[in-house]
């Protein structure tokens, strides 16, 4: 990857430009959870309807997101960026004027789609463009956006619906974006500077239709399955699935500049990186999806008291964040993520404690000494997840392994709403919500005792096969 000499060098104008682009579909992971209540009564959208309209979002998202940087990388980073930008505003305008479910689900896969086509130009902006101390500040705050993206998201979209600004209600958490995606297009000509890559590599279109497909899949089943169930149609899915999965892995391995690189399963530490990934990230936006919904739906907080529900939780998750590089160099990214867990294990254990201890009349205060514990656990673990990932792939490969990490990790954000839900949904139809919150939280603390035995095995492993070296 190279620039022209021509082009200007980014400076801190355009790095802000850069980290708004980026704030933007990241707050719209987070702001929609606390608008899930003023949506259901609007438009009438049942749990599982809810679960797709935060689900479809993620999936676009991933299918897309490869393609976005490579799209960027031989049209121009910046000329993409630029059109995701708009193109997320726009997305946004149709949400906001969505008169029906299906309406608003359709806008929110242009959301995805456009957010796929903004964000990757970010960092390979800021990688190509900033050297030294510079470039190490700007990454440093690439970073950190995501903590404040999820504080912004949760306070900021409680505070809107609950303003009801206009009578527009649930609906102003989209228009918000109008303007800044106004902002953004006058500012990025004027400080972001146009870069590309003299050897762009090519589309992995088939590759990419194949993921949709198997991930569609995978949500159909999980979000309907447990709620009807479980119909034929719905036991066939993961069948579906993994028939095209195989598909998939003979495609990629044909191809010569795949979406999912077959070479890099072959590293131990990507395996467990895209392990790390399925099973973190599906749980996280599962968790947050479910204790939303428990929160307005079941307790009857407000959209506000909603959003300052999760405050301790994104505070902690900032402050831990901001240092999570330097636990990661004392302790190395697999003790980091061991920590990490043991922060948020007992956490998500003393949440089901505090809300079964005070239900039905559960506050937000009550709540904060366990979203402390799990916010600064999720920020220990997040913060290791590349690095973890990367650890053996070489300087060749780290374009193409980061865009699969990613693509994982996007497609797990997408379905953790889906898998989280239909369980919360079929536990809620037999028994309310303190018993389906409760399954649910149980269900994701054995998802990250599992993640632990694992990071345990491969901590000992990558030991082993490293001593010899040492010897």
């Amino acid at each position: 990857m190279s620039n022209a000499p021509s082009q200007p060098q980014l400076a801190w104008p355009g790095i802000l430009v850069l980290l708004a682009g980026q704030l933007l579909p990241l707050v719209d992971f987070s702001i929609i959870n606390v608008a899930l209540g003023a949506i259901s009564a609007d438009l009438g959208a049942s749990h599982t309807e809810l679960e797709l309209v935060v689900a479809v979002y993620g999936i676009a998202f991933a299918v897309s997101l490869a393609l976005g940087g490579r799209l960027g990388d031989r049209l121009g980073r910046r000329r993409l960026f630029s059109l995701g930008v708009a193109l997320f505003g726009l997305a946004s305008l149709f949400c906001a004027l969505a008169t029906s479910v299906p309406m608003l689900l359709v806008a929110r896969v242009l959301q995805g789609l456009a957010a796929a086509l903004a964000v990757p130009q970010i960092l390979a902006t800021l990688h190509v463009s900033l050297h030294g101390e510079s470039h190490s500040k700007a990454i440093g705050a690439y970073g950190s956006v995501g903590g404040l993206a999820f504080i912004i998201g949760q306070v900021l979209g409680g505070l809107l619906v609950s303003w009801d600004l206009a009578g527009m209600g649930w609906r102003s958490v989209f228009l918000i974006n109008l303007p800044i995606c106004a902002a953004i297009l006058w500012a990025a000509p004027r400080w972001v500077p146009q870069t590309r890559s003299d050897q762009a590599p090519g589309l992995d279109l088939k590759g990419a239709g194949l993921l949709g497909l198997i991930l569609c899949c995978l949500l159909l089943a999980s979000a309907l399955g447990p709620v009807l169930a479980w119909p034929r149609w719905a036991q066939l899915m993961p069948l579906a699935a993994s028939a095209l999965g195989l598909w998939l892995w003979r495609v990629e391995q044909r191809q010569p500049w795949p979406l999912l690189p077959p070479r890099l399963f072959a590293l131990g530490s990507m395996r467990f990186g895209l392990l790390l990934a399925l099973l973190f990230f599906a749980s996280w936006s599962g968790f947050m999806f479910v204790l939303a919904l428990t929160l307005q739906a079941g307790l009857g907080m407000s959209p506000s008291q909603s959003g300052t529900a999760f405050l301790a939780l994104g505070l902690a998750f900032s402050v831990v964040a901001v240092n999570s590089a330097r636990v990661n160099g004392r302790l190395g990214p697999v003790l980091t993520l061991l920590l990490g867990l043991a922060l948020q294990i007992p956490g998500l254990g003393l949440l089901i404690a505090s809300m079964a201890r005070a239900w039905p009349e559960v506050s937000a205060l009550a709540l904060v000494p366990a979203s402390l514990l799990i916010g600064a656990g999720q920020a220990l673990i997040v913060g290791c997840f590349y690095r973890i990932g990367l650890a053996d792939v070489s300087k060749t490969d780290a374009g193409s392994a980061s865009a699969m990490l990613s693509t994982v990790q996007q497609s797990a954000l997408g379905l953790g709403p889906a898998l989280f839900g239909g369980v919360f949904a079929w536990r809620l139809a037999g028994g309310g919500y303190m018993p389906a919150i409760s399954l649910t939280l149980a269900l994701e603390m054995a998802a990250m005792l599992l993640l632990a035995l694992m990071a345990v095995h491969f901590g000992l492993k990558a030991r082993r096969a490293a001593a010899p070296a040492k010897a």
